[in-house]
């Protein structure tokens, strides 16, 4: 049977797997962004707090995806709560730093400006210092989106949803019948949403990014 027989044959099931892979992968990245960036918002105007703040993110970083979830199956046993668990902790690292740096690269002189026609600290992060940030932020959120699929197909292990599934289960079978179709089918999966994933981020930062067009000279003699 080849690739594309494969796929027809399991169309419906493939297409639901993907679905259940977007769908985590979505609401894994939006939690890990709302964490994130009020991690980075309490933490980036004093260095201690930030720097512990992205190495504490950069230590569950560097443990390997399998040994996180192995770790988490006593607690939260197989299925989605491990497997959402470990995107989510994954996803922060990227996110949190990016926030920091962002919210830190802020001229000073805008914040001050800000302060000086009355805005208070809040209203100065809300209308000028997160503005300022977001594409910085932005690139931190899309950076972690393309871990967190990857990281979503490693999920198999522990039973998660989405198309790790196919890939495991080929691998599993590896020199049987359609094991290779199965784990080219999910590879191939990931990497489709991945990109489009990326292009819908590449999208919101247009749509969100004010451009910066160079002033034009007047007319020249």
């Amino acid at each position: 049977m080849t690739l594309w027989e494969y796929v027809e044959d399991r169309w419906d099931l493939i297409v639901f797997e993907t679905l259940q892979h977007a769908s985590m992968v979505a609401q894994c990245v939006l939690v890990a962004a709302v964490l994130g960036v009020l991690i980075g918002v309490a933490t980036y105007r004093r260095a201690r707090p930030s720097a512990f703040a992205i190495a504490a993110a950069g230590v569950l970083f560097t443990v390997p995806s399998l040994a996180m979830l192995g770790l988490l199956i006593p607690p939260l046993g197989l299925g989605v709560a491990p497997a959402v668990t470990a995107i989510v902790l994954y996803a922060l690292l990227p996110i949190v730093r990016n926030t920091v740096v962002g919210l830190q690269g802020v001229d000073p002189l805008l914040v001050d400006a800000a302060r000086g026609i009355g805005m208070s600290r809040r209203r100065s992060l809300a209308r000028v210092e997160l503005p300022l940030a977001w594409p910085v932020i932005l690139t931190g959120i899309r950076v972690a989106t393309q871990l967190a699929m990857g990281i979503g197909a490693v999920a198999a292990f522990v039973s998660g949803p989405g198309l790790g599934e196919q890939i495991f289960s080929g691998l599993a079978r590896l020199g049987g019948a359609n094991a290779v179709n199965a784990t080219l089918t999910g590879t191939i999966g990931v990497a489709i949403l991945a990109l489009i994933f990326d292009g819908v981020f590449v999208l919101i930062g247009r749509l969100t990014t004010p451009s910066r067009r160079p002033a034009t000279g007047g007319a020249r003699g």
